[in-house]
């Protein structure tokens, strides 16, 4: 089956389970979250929620792109030997903001409150954060593969998980 996202109108349907699914992703990669969430409100027509909204932008389809660029960067970043652990403050900030960002959007866009969006996006990216952490470096230490390569099947279950997120919006 070809999908015409253009073309789609999608709408959100579960915002607890987006949310929840969006921190997840925040914590494994930062831009994966606010990518994901902007290219299902760009395709979002319920305008009535974004209007004169703070986060009517995350509907744009110039940030939509931007975003996904700014994602597809990151999964390089990902594997460079320079790039810092997730549970450095400064990454675990980005993360917990990334998730809040895509849980205030989506819980605007439904018609709820953003603060209750931002509150589960956050704790949703910060328990992932540590989670994907630790999963991560376990993996790496009981199996001796090259942790770029576990990073690259990270990089495919958001991928992956982010693709069913915006077909089942």
């Amino acid at each position: 089956m070809k999908y015409n996202y253009a073309k789609m109108k999608l709408k959100i349907s579960q915002p607890v389970w987006q949310v929840v699914s969006l921190g997840i992703l925040a914590g494994m990669r930062t831009a994966s979250a606010p990518a994901i969430t902007s290219h299902i409100l760009s395709h979002h027509h319920q305008s009535e929620h974004f209007s004169n909204s703070s986060l009517g932008f995350m509907r744009s389809d110039n940030v939509a792109t931007a975003l996904k660029v700014f994602a597809l960067s990151e999964l390089i970043a990902d594997k460079l030997p320079s790039t810092p652990n997730r549970i450095k403050p400064f990454a675990l900030f980005a993360r917990c903001l990334s998730g809040g960002l895509a849980g205030a959007s989506v819980y605007k866009a439904s018609g709820n409150n953003a603060i209750n969006g931002v509150l589960l996006g956050t704790a949703a990216a910060f328990v992932s954060t540590f989670g994907s952490y630790l999963l991560r470096k376990s993996i790496v230490r009981q199996t001796h593969i090259f942790d770029p390569m576990i990073g690259a099947i990270e990089d495919a279950l958001v991928i992956g998980a982010g693709v069913y997120l915006t077909d089942n919006a």
